[in-house]
């Protein structure tokens, strides 16, 4: 697995955030209240969105700079740089909490070396809140580069993260 030395080796180039944004216009083009999914199928393809797509977003939706901003900084969803390889969501909606994600976030939190929407000191796990997974019969609750998986105790994260490549 390849490991990068800079979180910046993750976002695109601005001449291929703007390539990919003007594709994903051209995709969607014509239909009505587009801008959520063009945001999507940009962070899909480039696995963030860029700030330098927003320009091209903005002339091709008809919408202002800062109002694209304002969806992309308002949903917690959509991010403006590219993730680490190992993407971790911790579930924080009641259930998990009640079952006790709360301890495995504080265990994640110390053997990564991060807290929420942060990276891992090698920056190769980033690490992410989620508010619902769907499995709350079977909280605690993660996913992992969008698989989820079930209740997860620390020493199985730990055997899952290891399973993505992590090495601790």
């Amino acid at each position: 697995m390849h490991t990068p030395t800079d979180s910046s080796e993750f976002t695109p180039s601005d001449e291929t955030a703007q390539q990919i944004a003007r594709q994903v216009l051209a995709r969607f083009q014509g239909q009505k209240g587009n801008l959520l999914p063009v945001l999507h199928a940009i962070q899909h393809v480039l696995g963030c969105i860029p700030a330098s797509a927003v320009p091209v977003l903005a002339e091709g939706l008809r919408l202002s700079r800062a109002e694209i901003h304002g969806v992309i900084s308002f949903y917690p969803h959509f991010r403006e740089k590219a993730p680490a390889p190992i993407v971790l969501e911790i579930c924080r909606a009641e259930s998990c909490q009640a079952m006790g994600s709360d301890a495995l976030a504080q265990h994640v939190r110390e053997r990564l070396g991060c807290d929420f929407h942060g990276e891992s000191q090698d920056r190769s796990v980033s690490l992410e809140p989620v508010y619902c997974l769907g499995l709350c019969a079977q909280s605690p609750a993660v996913m992992i580069n969008g698989r989820p998986h079930a209740r997860i105790t620390p020493q199985k994260l730990d055997t899952l993260l290891k399973a993505e490549g992590w090495a601790a």
